[in-house]
């Protein structure tokens, strides 16, 4: 097996195109952004502020694992995603932190988004995490539809309050 990268160049398919996430995209990334029903399901509900939205942009330029989402055939910015928690171990990565712009939503983007990001990481490890808010019930439904199965409760601290996040993970078929 080779060396897994958090952060390869570019990753595409037919419609979306992961590029590294990098200091230049905060503007229209935050403009992305910026809608508050993008968040309503979120433990931080307020991210669409620019003050709230700040720190998670920068953790996701930290984190040297998250990607800009970009419409393959316009470029628009569709949102963020990362990968995180890569436990060489258990040869498993975490895949979250992601957004979606309201325009894409209920159509192929969110599963060609962790289809390709699934694709990359099992070319590499065994398996896939997500970890999911208790009161994200769009995000469960979508990874349940990625045929992950739900195997932890687990504890969050998210700016001083202790969030319960459902932990699922895909195996890779061998």
């Amino acid at each position: 097996m080779t060396t897994f990268n958090l952060q390869p160049e570019v990753l595409e398919n037919d419609i979306i195109k992961l590029i590294p996430l990098q200091e230049n995209h905060f503007k229209e990334l935050h403009e992305a952004a910026s809608d508050p029903l993008i968040w309503e399901q979120y433990p931080i509900k307020d991210r669409y502020k620019l003050e709230v939205f700040k720190p998670f942009f920068d953790g996701a330029i930290n984190s040297k694992g998250a990607f800009l989402i970009l419409d393959k055939v316009t470029n628009e910015v569709m949102g963020t995603s990362r990968f995180y928690d890569y436990n060489t171990e258990k040869s498993s990565v975490g895949i979250g932190f992601t957004f979606i712009t309201r325009k894409f939503w209920g159509g192929p983007y969110n599963k060609a988004l962790k289809k390709l990001m699934i694709d990359y990481a099992f070319e590499h490890l065994s398996s896939v995490i997500f970890h999911v808010a208790e009161q994200n019930f769009r995000s469960q439904k979508a990874v349940l539809k990625l045929g992950a199965e739900k195997i932890n409760e687990v504890n969050f601290n998210m700016n001083g309050v202790d969030v319960i996040h459902y932990e699922y993970e895909l195996i890779k078929k061998l």
